[in-house]
C-alpha cells in the first residue's frame, strides 16, 4: 500500500462548541476545523449571501466594464453580429450558453463559437477569427478564455478593425491583450474584491450588469438574471472554483435552487440519465454526475452538443442529446482507465515514477483525456504530472500539480519554447513544437527538482474529526446528516466533512464490486450493529473478516432496498471510504 499521511483537526474547545446552540456539536467541530473560530462569522459564511453583487456594480461604473457594456449596447442597437467565443470544457460551455442567452434576451444577434479541442485547441485562434470576419462578425466577446490571446486580439482589433471584449478568469501573462475591454478579476488593475470566480461567474456578472442597464433604461429583457444561475452553478463547481469563497458559495447555492425548482429541459434530461432524483441536486451531483457528462462532449466529440443540450427548449431533443453525452461519458471513462495504465506502465518500466515531476506521453492517447490521466497520476503518486499527446509536428499536453509546485509559473519560465500555454497553479496545458520538446522536458524536470528539493512528497488526507465508530450510541446518525446540510454547498476547498475512525473491526467477508471497488461491513454502534463502507478503486487492499482497520470517510445515506427485503428498511447510513489501512499503519498528525 502507498504511504499516506492523515491530518486530523484538533478538537474544538467545549466553550466554543457550546455557542453553536442551533447546530450539532460535530457540525461546530467541522467549522472550527475549517478555520471558523467565531460562531457569528461561521453563520454568516453558511448563509451564503451574495455580498459581492453590489460591489461588482460599483466596479461596473469603471473601466473596463463600462466600455464593454457601452459597446455591447451599441451592437444591439445597430443589429451587429456578435459572437460569444468560449471554451470546450463545462465552464466554457456554460459561460457561452449563459451569455448568448442573455444577449438574445436583450435583442442581440448573438451566436456561439466553441473551438474544437483536437482541430483548434484551447483559446482564441487566428483561423477561427478569419472565418468569423468573413461571416460579418463585428464584435467578439470571449468567455473563459482570451487573457493570453495577445497576438489574436491584435489581429482582430488592429488588422481586422473589429472589436473584442475579453472576459476570463485564468491567470494573466506578462502582456495583457489590447482588446476594447479586458474583464478579469485577477488583473491587478481590477478593483473587484473577488478574484476566484470561474469563467462562468465573470460572464454572469457581465450579463447581470447588461440586464440591469436594460431595465434601468425602460427596455427590460425577456429573462431575469436569476434564471441563469443554474449555468453558473454547473460551471463553477465543474471548474473547481473554490467554495470557501463567499461569492462562489452564494452563486452555487442560488443556482442549485434554480436547478431543483425549475430545471431547464437539458438539465432535467441529464439528471434522468444520471438517475438523480428531481429536487435532490447538490454540488456533488454537479461534480460527479452533470459536469463529467458535459465535459465528455468536448473531450471526445464537439462541445456544441453540450451547448445545444443546455440551450434546447425541446424535451425530446434534450433526451436525445443527454443520451449521447451519456454514451460519450462511458467511453471517456474507459479511455481514461486504459491511458492511465499505459502511461503508468511506461513510467514503471523506465523507473520514473518517483521523479520530482512525472512526464509521459503517447501518440495514441486521445487529446480529450490527457488532463484526466495527468490528474489520476498526480493523485496516485503525489507528483506534478505532465501527460502529452504526440503529434507529427506539435505535441499538446495537460498538466496537473500539487500545492508545493505552481505549474503555470513553471511554464512561464519556459514560455520561449512554447507555442501557447495557460492555466492555474495546479492545472495547465501547453502546445510545443516537437523540436523543442526535449529541451522543455529537461527544463521542467530541473524546475520541479529545485522547487521540491528536500520536501516529503506524501499524499495527504485532511479530516475534520475523529469518531469512535463502534461506540454506543454512535455519533453517526440520520439527525447528524440532516444537520450537516448546513454546510452545503460543498466542493473544492470546502469539501464534504471527512471523518476518521481507528481500530474498527471488519464484520463480514469483503465483497468486490465491478472488479475495482470494495464493500466492507464494519462494527458500529448503530441500531444494526454495523455499517457499510464503499471504497472506489480500493482493490489494492482487501482486509479480512475480523481484521482491525483505520478508515477515513465521508458519510451519506443509502436508500437502496434489496429486492428480497420482506419490508422496507428505510434509509441507512453509508460510508464512502477515502482511505482504508491496517490499524496503526497510517502516519497521523493532529493540527
Amino acid at each position: 500500500m502507498p504511504e499516506k499521511r492523515w491530518y486530523i483537526a484538533k478538537r474544538a474547545p467545549d466553550e466554543l462548541l457550546s455557542q453553536y446552540v442551533d447546530m450539532h456539536p460535530i457540525t461546530g467541530q467541522i467549522l472550527y476545523a475549517r478555520g471558523y473560530h467565531d460562531p457569528e462569522t461561521a453563520r454568516a459564511f453558511l448563509a451564503a449571501q451574495d455580498v459581492e453583487s453590489g460591489r461588482f456594480f460599483h466596479y461596473a461604473r469603471k473601466k473596463p466594464i463600462f466600455d464593454a457594456v457601452a459597446r455591447i449596447r451599441m451592437a444591439i442597437r445597430e443589429k451587429q453580429r456578435i459572437v460569444v467565443y468560449g471554451d470546450f470544457d463545462a465552464d466554457g460551455v456554460t459561460s457561452t450558453a449563459l451569455l448568448v442567452t442573455a444577449l438574445r434576451a436583450l435583442g442581440a444577434d448573438a451566436h456561439p463559437y466553441i473551438p474544437h479541442r483536437v482541430d483548434e485547441g484551447y483559446g482564441v485562434n487566428n483561423e477561427a477569427l478569419a472565418n468569423l470576419r468573413k461571416e460579418g462578425v463585428q464584435l467578439i466577446i470571449t468567455v473563459d478564455c482570451g487573457i493570453r490571446s495577445v497576438a489574436e486580439a491584435e489581429l482582430w482589433q488592429r488588422d481586422f478593425e473589429r472589436d473584442m471584449i475579453i472576459t476570463d478568469h485564468h491567470s494573466p501573462g506578462a502582456d495583457i491583450p489590447e482588446a476594447l475591454a479586458v474583464i478579469n478579476p485577477k488583473l491587478k488593475t481590477a478593483s473587484y474584491t473577488e478574484d476566484m470566480l470561474a469563467g462562468v461567474g465573470v460572464a454572469y456578472r457581465l450579463a447581470e450588469v447588461l440586464l440591469w442597464h436594460a431595465a434601468a433604461n425602460g427596455s427590460p429583457a425577456s429573462i431575469k438574471a436569476e434564471s441563469l444561475l443554474d449555468l453558473v452553478a454547473i460551471g463553477t463547481v465543474a471548474d473547481l472554483a473554490p467554495l470557501d469563497r463567499a461569492e462562489n458559495r452564494a452563486l452555487v447555492a442560488r443556482g442549485l435552487k434554480v436547478m431543483n425548482e425549475n430545471p431547464r429541459p437539458g438539465i432535467k434530461a441529464l439528471l434522468e440519465v444520471a438517475r438523480v432524483k428531481p429536487g435532490a441536486v447538490t454540488a456533488e451531483t454537479i461534480g460527479f454526475q452533470i459536469g463529467p457528462r458535459i465535459n465528455a462532449a468536448g473531450r471526445l466529440d464537439s462541445a456544441m452538443k453540450a451547448y445545444d443540450l443546455l440551450m434546447t427548449e425541446d424535451a425530446g431533443q434534450a433526451r436525445a442529446l443527454a443520451a449521447e453525452l451519456e454514451r460519450l461519458n462511458i467511453e471517456r471513462q474507459e479511455l481514461t482507465r486504459n491511458s492511465v495504465d499505459l502511461i503508468r506502465g511506461e513510467l514503471a518500466r523506465e523507473g520514473r515514477l518517483n521523479d520530482p515531476v512525472i512526464i509521459g506521453g503517447s501518440a495514441h492517447i486521445r487529446p480529450g483525456v490527457v488532463g484526466l490521466v495527468a490528474g489520476r497520476l498526480t493523485e496516485e503518486f503525489y507528483r506534478p504530472s505532465v501527460v502529452m499527446e504526440y503529434g507529427e509536428t506539435e505535441t499538446r499536453a495537460s498538466c496537473r500539480s500539487i500545492p508545493e509546485f505552481d505549474i503555470t509559473r513553471a511554464l512561464d519560465q519556459c514560455a520561449d519554447m512554447l507555442v501557447r500555454y495557460g492555466g492555474h497553479a495546479q492545472a495547465a496545458g501547453f502546445t510545443v513544437v516537437n523540436e523543442n520538446l526535449a529541451a522543455l522536458v529537461g527544463e521542467l524536470k530541473v524546475l520541479a527538482a529545485n522547487a521540491l528539493d528536500g520536501q516529503s512528497l506524501m499524499p495527504t488526507l485532511e479530516a475534520d474529526a475523529e469518531i469512535a465508530l463502534d461506540k454506543t450510541p454512535c455519533a453517526l446518525t440520520l439527525a447528524l446528516l440532516d444537520d450537516l446540510e448546513h454546510l452545503q454547498p460543498t466542493g473544492h476547498r470546502f469539501r464534504l466533512p471527512v471523518f476518521v475512525s481507528r481500530g474498527v473491526v471488519v464484520t463480514e467477508e469483503i465483497r468486490i464490486l465491478k472488479e475495482r471497488h470494495i464493500k466492507v461491513m464494519l462494527k458500529a454502534g448503530t441500531p444494526e450493529g454495523q455499517v457499510e463502507g464503499i471504497g472506489f478503486n480500493m482493490i489494492d487492499y482487501v482486509p479480512q473478516k475480523g481484521e482491525c482497520v483505520d478508515i477515513a470517510y465521508t458519510v451519506g445515506i443509502n436508500e437502496y432496498q434489496p429486492k428480497n427485503a420482506k419490508k422496507p428498511t428505510g434509509p441507512v447510513i453509508s460510508l464512502q471510504l477515502l482511505d482504508i489501512a491496517p490499524a496503526g499503519t497510517r502516519s497521523i498528525v493532529y493540527r
